[in-house]
């Protein structure tokens, strides 16, 4: 691996006005010196807008932050800002979310993860046009739904991941053979993160944490699936961002083989807690939290908004990150606990949807 210096430097981040991407986006901007960051998002009504609102009004109080609204999927769009900015280093977090969506509108997830992407790995290839130094770092997600249903835990990026349970899952393997083959023929420094359920402040309404508080708030019930018995391995947000921000600072090593063909300078790593939470645990603990933060009154009856229900289509018993070659290569493992990272969640539903 080799050091990348942030600083100084443009970076591109897609799906910037995104959960991940907002963050990283602020962290970056918060902490680099002389960097310039471009952001691009098609600012979709996947989830509430409103909440992408505020995520990019943040981020536009900083002068070194140059938004673009649109699709990475529009090759044009992209081809002109590799050519006008001329990023460094890449990080590609657009991406059409959600394992359960993907079943109900596939569609959107070959444009945004397929083509996209894509676009993305031929406008990296065009950066070294001209004996240009190009992009020194692409950094891309893809998630813990590649490992399917694999029954050996914790998940190991060594483990074969062959055997997707969703289109979602799919295209995010595809994503890390497309990258592959990309740093193979051409070079190109790459890095996959696969992210373990993220959660945390302004995070995305589809995830379960979001969409329970919303459900209970409006006194209805929440399906909790596999009749409790599933197992996440939550990661806070901030850990994931730590763990981005690492990982764009070191780049697989450009090396040739004996056959004087590059070795694809190539890495996937996990980012999740390495401590998975059973499903009925972590939903105690957050009606504790919602509680705590006046979401909910304290005499809220949670037995009579609860109901044990089959597994659904697409999802797995349990995620469970092995996170021993993060730690070796970036001394950096997520640690939050899980009530610390619902409390600030909780806080901050509050002041999002019941201070106004």
């Amino acid at each position: 691996m080799f050091g990348v210096n942030l600083n100084n430097k443009t970076i591109l981040v897609t799906g910037s006005s995104g959960f991940i991407g907002s963050n990283l986006c602020r962290r970056l901007l918060s902490e680099l010196q002389n960097s310039q960051i471009i952001g691009i998002d098609n600012m979709n009504d996947y989830y509430d807008v409103n909440i992408k609102k505020e995520r990019l009004t943040a981020l536009q109080a900083f002068n070194n932050f140059t938004f673009i609204e649109g699709n990475i999927a529009d090759k044009k769009l992209i081809d002109n800002i590799f050519a006008t900015h001329k990023p460094q280093i890449v990080v590609n977090l657009a991406a059409q979310a959600g394992v359960r969506y993907s079943i109900t509108n596939p569609q959107a997830y070959i444009e945004s993860n397929i083509v996209g992407f894509f676009n993305i790995l031929e406008a990296c290839r065009g950066s070294y046009a001209g004996g240009s130094n190009g992009v020194e770092h692409l950094v891309y997600a893809s998630s813990s739904s590649v490992y399917g249903s694999n029954s050996k835990v914790p998940y190991s990026t060594d483990d074969k991941v062959d055997n997707p349970v969703s289109l979602y899952a799919a295209t995010k393997k595809s994503n890390e053979l497309m990258a592959h083959s990309y740093s193979k023929l051409y070079n190109i420094p790459s890095t996959g993160l696969r992210f373990f359920t993220v959660y945390g402040p302004a995070g995305r309404p589809d995830m379960a944490y979001f969409g329970f508080t919303d459900k209970l708030v409006k006194g209805e019930t929440i399906k909790i699936f596999n009749y409790g018995n599933c197992k996440r391995d939550f990661t806070y947000i901030d850990d994931i961002v730590e763990g981005v921000m690492r990982v764009m600072s070191k780049a697989p090593q450009r090396k040739t083989g004996e056959d004087g063909l590059p070795i694809p300078p190539y890495a996937i790593y996990n980012i999740g807690n390495n401590a998975p939470e059973n499903l009925l645990g972590f939903v105690d603990i957050l009606q504790q939290e919602l509680i705590r933060a006046g979401v909910l009154p304290e005499d809220y009856d949670f037995d009579k908004h609860k109901e044990l229900v089959p597994m659904q289509p697409g999802d797995v018993p349990i995620t469970y990150a092995d996170t021993t070659p993060l730690e070796r290569d970036f001394g950096f493992k997520p640690c939050t606990p899980l009530r610390t990272g619902l409390r600030h969640f909780a806080e901050w539903y509050k002041k999002f949807y019941m201070s106004k």
